[in-house]
Parts: C-alpha cells; structure tokens; sequence
C-alpha cells in the first residue's frame, strides 16, 4: 500500500490536479458554512451588529482551537503507521482536552469582559453574544478535532475526495438549515451556530465512515492491543508533540490576527459600518484563501522529484488566478448587490464599498497558494520552526500596518484589506529565508 501510495504522488498536472481539486472544495465549502449561516444571525434582533459579535466569539475560538492546528500537518508526517497512527490520536485528543477547558475558561468573566467589552470594545449586549457564542461553540470545536484523526487516515492515503464527501455533507445540512430555519422564525446567533454545529457533526460522522477502513489496513498493526511495541506510544506522542509545539505557536499567532485587525478597525471612523464590511467580504475572501492554502497538503504529498522542481510551485500560481475568479463575481452589481444587500442584509450605504473591498480579494489567493507550498517543503524538511517564524512575521506584519495605517486615518476597510495583503507574502518570504539559510528549497 505504501508502494501504491508512492507511485501515485508523482508530480504530473493530471494527479495533482485530481488530489487537489478535491481538498480545494472542501477548504471552499468548510468556510462557506459561515456566511450560510450569517443570513440567520443577522435576521434576528440586532441585525448585521449581531454578526459582528458573532463573529469575533467565534474567532476566540478559532484562535484558541488554532493552537492545535499543526495537528493535521503531523499527522501528514508522522501517522503513516499504525504505530504512528495510536501516538497521534493520543497527541489529538489529549490537546482537544487542553484546549476546550480553556475555550470554556475565556467565555466566562472576568476574561470574556476583558476580551469582548475591553478589547473589542462591543457594546454589553454585544459582548454577552461574544461570550456566549464562544461558551456554546465548544461542541463545534470538538468536533473539528476529532475529525482531525480520519481527515489525516484518508490524506495520507490520497483519498481526499471521500474527505471532501464528507464536507459536502456537512455544506448541505448547512445549507438546508440556513433555509428552514429563517422560514420557521428560528434566527439570531443561537440558532446560527446550531446550524454550523450540527453540519460539523454529520460531517464527522461521514469522515469517521470513510476511514475506517483505511484504519484497519495500516502497516505494523499489532494483533491486540497489548503487543508488546505499545508501550512505545508515549514516546512516539512525545516526538509528535515537539514537532507540533512550533506549529501551535506559530497557529496561535496567525489566528490572532483577526483580532489584531478588529482590534483596529473597531477603533476607525464609523466602527460598526467599517467591522461590518470587513466581516462580510471576509466570509466570501476566506473560502477561497482556504481553497488556497490547501496547496500544502498538496506539497506535502507530491514532493519535488529533483533539484530545481518548481513545477508544483506554477501549478500554484495558477490555481491561485483561477480561485480569484469566484471574489470577483462578488464584486458585480448583480451578485454583490444580491448577496451583500439582500442576503446578509448589509445597509444600503455600504454595499457599494463591500463590493469593492471583495473585488480587490480577488487577487490574494495566488499569493495564498504560493505561501501554503513553501509551508508544504518546510513541513517535508521537518522544519516547523521555519513555519512558525512565517506565521509570526504575518501576525507583526498584520499589527505593524495596521498600526502605520491607523494614525493616518485610512478607513477601517481599506487598513483591513492593505494588511491581509502583505501579510502572506511576508510570510512566504520568511519561510523562504530561513529554509535558505540552510538549504535552498526546490
């Protein structure tokens, strides 16, 4: 099987493509769960100002369930075995443990007055749906690590169009609740985020499905579990868990960067309209940035195959032109209108603006693309240091415009769309830079 594996990561645009499209879809659609939803929230009492907050408890919990976002890379490089494959769902589950109890320790005061009153300066009906959305979003959470364990079973085999299944599934429950909910009077944050979880939930049932299989066949499986090569497990979590500990850092920081940018844009002329914007073309921008930075799994799995391979490296470049295809519709009169005036129920007065805020995104994916295969090439040196100093350079990079461009009064749309600009290539240029000063990347 290994054998097998191997022979198909050879680099041709049939097989990449065929191993990418998938994993593009499913970065796309796992993101475009959220603006589905955002039709419910903003329909209930508060309006759009409801999904601001919404938003900001839910990129708490990003931030913070981001600390185990290196999990999926290990698992790309460390669970090929069975051995492998025990050491890391140990690693998985123990971080989810660590990490839900702090979710639910931020969502209760004091630290969530500090977080959503304080910084974010929301509004005390605001901040109590913050802090709630952050409380009741630890079952989704959950769910997004266990599903790390069969997501990486079915990468490593190359089947990412059973994981992509998978995400389907989770799109269209979402979708469909997005629909009857609003027709049922069921809106607001609550049932927004009940939406989202529960799509989550049948799509960790579907990626548990697919893999099993896969589980079953892995090499070096002991007969039982009390082989004597167990106790090694320990050992092997070890390993994997310094391997992940740059890549939690450096994923803690990037999921900061959100709220770095909130942060300011909450602090500009006409705050709500400006954070409103920013949060409507950003659920539209982050579904293609995603599609994008799946290009590392894909780096991963079909390494260069000699000095100089920088075949992979124009792929990405032109599957990044093509995503930026989909934030330029939204940038038209008919779609933009629709969508951000009718569907998220944006104000009238800046409609005209999302839609140019979206239609300058529509270039930031190929930078995105390019970023995820040199992340891809550190992660295959086992390099996650390298990773982590690019993902510290997009979060100085993010604050450091922002706090060039505050002063001078740019408004709070423009300063968000200028620093999620040039904070990608700061990071690709990073990266590059430290794997350079020890060996050049192919």
């Amino acid at each position: 099987m290994q054998s097998g594996a191997a022979a198909e990561s050879k680099f041709s645009v049939g097989s990449v493509t065929r191993f990418y499209v998938p994993l593009l879809l499913q970065g796309f659609s796992q993101s475009l769960a959220y603006p589905l939803v955002a039709g419910i929230v903003t329909h209930g009492e508060h309006g759009v100002d409801a999904l601001t907050a919404f938003s900001q408890g839910q990129m708490v919990m990003f931030m913070i369930g981001a600390i185990g976002g290196g999990l999926i890379t290990t698992g790309l490089v460390f669970a090929k075995t069975w051995m492998g494959y025990v050491a890391f769902r140990r690693l998985n589950t123990l971080m989810m443990s660590a990490l839900l109890a702090v979710q639910c320790v931020a969502a209760l005061p004091p630290f969530s007055d500090w977080i959503f009153s304080g910084l974010f300066a929301l509004t005390p009906e605001l901040a109590e749906i913050a802090s709630r959305t952050l409380l009741y979003g630890v079952v989704m959470n959950g769910f997004f690590f266990l599903r790390n364990v069969p997501m990486v079973v079915l990468f490593n085999n190359l089947e990412s169009a059973k994981a992509n299944y998978a995400t389907v599934i989770r799109l269209v429950v979402t979708f469909a609740l997005a629909v009857a909910f609003p027709q049922m009077g069921l809106v607001g944050p609550w049932w927004g985020l009940a939406a989202l979880t529960f799509g989550v939930g049948m799509e960790l049932v579907a990626t548990w499905l697919y893999a099993r299989p896969y589980v079953a066949r892995l090499p070096n499986r002991p007969q039982s579990e009390g082989a004597p090569s167990l106790p090694s497990i320990p050992r092997l979590t070890l390993e994997q868990f310094r391997f992940t500990l740059p890549l939690s850092l450096g994923g803690f920081l990037l999921m900061l960067s959100p709220l770095v940018i909130a942060a300011f844009v909450g602090r500009t002329a006409d705050a709500n309209d400006m954070l409103a914007i920013h949060y409507v073309t950003i659920g539209v921008a982050n579904p293609v940035a995603f599609a994008a930075l799946r290009m590392q799994t894909v780096a991963i799995k079909f390494p260069p195959e000699y000095a100089g391979d920088r075949r992979l490296l124009a792929y990405a470049a032109a599957a990044g032109l093509l995503l930026g295809v989909v934030p330029l519709v939204f940038s038209t009169p008919l779609v933009g209108g629709w969508y951000f005036g009718t569907y998220q129920n944006v104000p009238p007065r800046i409609v005209g603006t999302a839609r140019l805020a979206i239609g300058i995104y529509s270039l930031i994916s190929v930078i995105h693309a390019v970023r995820a295969r040199v992340e891809g090439l550190a992660a295959l040196a086992k390099r996650p240091k390298a990773i982590m100093a690019g993902q510290i350079a997009y979060t100085a990079s993010l604050f450091t415009v922002c706090s060039i461009l505050l002063p001078l009064g740019v408004p709070g749309w423009a300063m968000a769309v200028t620093a999620i600009f040039i904070a990608p290539v700061c990071v690709t240029a990073t990266i590059y830079a430290v794997l350079m000063s020890t060996r050049r990347p192919q």
